[in-house]
């Protein structure tokens, strides 16, 4: 069985210094139809990030974030049950291990941010560079996104991670990609 892990994080702008709401993720085999599994929810202290770090949130996206249903917008910024970095940090690289390779969607969000996060702290990556792959160019050489047929929730992080990874079985079944 491979092992992909597929990440996504809702945050407070689109800055690599950006800070963090939600990270979700989930663990899933791309040559199979199996249901993804292990998932990886936390909801991100903002405060310790801006106040201690001085991570940036954007006018521009509390904006977008005010135009978004009221459901989401209250999973996202509910205030229970936030964790501190460390635990972010701790819960994610052990969530990291055994994975081959780490999916999200677009090369230059998800990662830049987590990355730019770790640095910060001094600590180091939980994954290399080969191992990183982009669902949105996969989706981009399908014929129509296959998201659009079956995401029922926008803008949740596991819910995201989720739908990107079954995605990602149905691209590889399309493009009838094989294990090496």
């Amino acid at each position: 069985m491979a092992l992909h892990g597929m990440i996504d994080l809702e945050t407070l702008g689109t800055k690599p210094n950006t800070a963090i709401l939600t990270i979700g993720a989930i663990k899933f085999d791309p040559f199979t139809n199996d249901e993804p599994h292990t998932p990886l929810y936390l909801h991100v202290d903002v405060d310790e990030q801006t106040e201690t770090l001085k991570r940036s949130v954007d006018q521009n996206t509390l904006d977008w974030w005010q135009q978004q249903k009221e459901s989401v917008r209250e999973e996202a910024f509910r205030q229970d049950n936030r964790i501190n970095l460390d635990s972010l940090t701790k819960n994610l690289n052990k969530w990291c291990v055994g994975l081959e390779y780490l999916w999200a969607h677009g090369p230059l969000f998800d990662y830049c941010i987590l990355e730019n996060l770790y640095t910060q702290l001094g600590k180091p990556i939980p994954w290399n560079f080969w191992q990183i792959r982009d669902s949105r160019t996969l989706f981009g050489m399908m014929t129509k996104d296959p998201r659009k047929e079956i995401q029922e929730e926008l803008h949740n992080a596991l819910a995201d991670s989720y739908y990107q990874a079954k995605c990602v079985q149905t691209a590889y079944q399309q493009f009838k990609v094989k294990k090496r």
